[in-house]
């Protein structure tokens, strides 16, 4: 397979966002469609909230334009639910719809990538792979929505992931997955020329739910010739390993405190960085490099023998569950005990 093909998908993708972006900030402030800034996030002014508009339309329009014929059916069905979800995401970023219709919108995404043939296939019987695909698709597309809390977080892992899937479809011959990569990581540096901190546009709703979705579609669609599935099964998990991370660490921390997990806070990867000295570009700096570094061990894991493909993804995920723990420590001895320390003394 000829990599320099998807060159074509990548650069249109890039310069469409990159065109689309400031007539996509010009939209929301004519239709108010903007984020207020409150006590739980970080930025002091409004901010346009539809640069998931210029995001979809650039990886649209790329992938309609030199996308090979053969897979179009399923790209139709890929981007018929990420059409859906960006709708569902601005109609959220407008009227706070709220995580109920979200997660029905995802659903029905999903269904449609089920319907088409697009879903796991590690067990063999839809009984088990049916209902993985769903947990999937529902986990990456909440995971990018909740990592959208700092500038430049989700267009930037985003970016990095679809490159690692990109060199390691090309690696594999897969010619869908790296025209969607390709895409995907043009239409998410595009955009991250404006949302860069400090950042002039939010991508909002409407483009994280775009994003975490053919983020899952991507994970999905791996496939290897050679290394055995219980061992590439970890391959998407690690070059994802950091929005997988961050609403693992987030859930579980609402879930121990008595809070919905639905309820937005300052519990985040990103929160808990900044609560221990680190600027915002500092703690985008250490996750960009966190989502690289996984994404090193992903690609050795779908490369290297068999047994030493185990071992390092074993090695990958031990130590996100060591990263896990200091994250709780983090949360506790500077966030949760200010705080009790600050109502001890009123």
């Amino acid at each position: 397979m000829d990599a320099t093909q998807f060159v074509p998908i990548l650069l249109v993708g890039f310069a469409a966002s990159l065109g689309l972006t400031p007539v996509s900030r010009q939209l929301a402030m004519r239709l108010g469609v903007v984020d207020k800034p409150n006590q739980r996030k970080i930025h002091q002014d409004h901010k346009p909230l539809m640069g998931g508009f210029g995001i979809y339309v650039a990886l649209a329009l790329s992938l309609l334009l030199f996308s090979p014929p053969q897979h179009f059916r399923e790209l139709g069905a890929i981007l018929a639910g990420s059409a859906f979800l960006a709708l569902v995401g601005l109609l959220d970023d407008r009227y706070n719809l709220g995580i109920r219709i979200r997660l029905v919108a995802m659903i029905v995404a999903a269904l449609g990538l089920i319907a088409m043939g697009i879903q796991v296939e590690m067990f063999h019987t839809p009984w088990i792979d049916v209902p993985i695909t769903l947990l999937w698709v529902l986990t990456l597309t909440n995971a990018a929505n909740f990592m959208d809390n700092m500038d430049g977080l989700t267009a930037g892992f985003s970016a990095i992931s679809a490159g690692f899937f990109l060199l390691i479809a090309i690696s594999q011959g897969l010619t869908l997955v790296s025209s969607l990569a390709a895409a995907l990581l043009g239409s998410a540096v595009g955009f991250l020329i404006y949302n860069f901190n400090p950042s002039s546009i939010f991508m909002g709703d409407m483009g994280a739910l775009v994003l975490g979705f053919i983020l899952a579609v991507l994970g999905i669609k791996l496939k290897f010739g050679e290394q055995p599935p219980d061992v590439t099964w970890m391959v998407p998990i690690l070059v994802l390993a950091l929005p997988l991370f961050d609403i693992t660490l987030v859930v579980i921390t609402r879930l121990l405190e008595g809070r919905s997990p639905a309820q937005a806070g300052k519990d985040h990867t990103s929160h808990r960085l900044m609560s221990i000295g680190f600027s915002q570009r500092q703690t985008i700096a250490i996750l960009y490099g966190a989502c690289v570094l996984f994404g090193v061990i992903g690609v050795l894991v779908g490369a290297a023998p068999p047994e030493i493909a185990l071992r390092l993804g074993l090695a990958g995920l031990f130590f996100l569950g060591a990263m896990f723990l200091l994250m709780m420590w983090i949360r506790v001895k500077y966030q949760l005990r200010p705080a009790w320390d600050a109502q001890k003394n009123t």
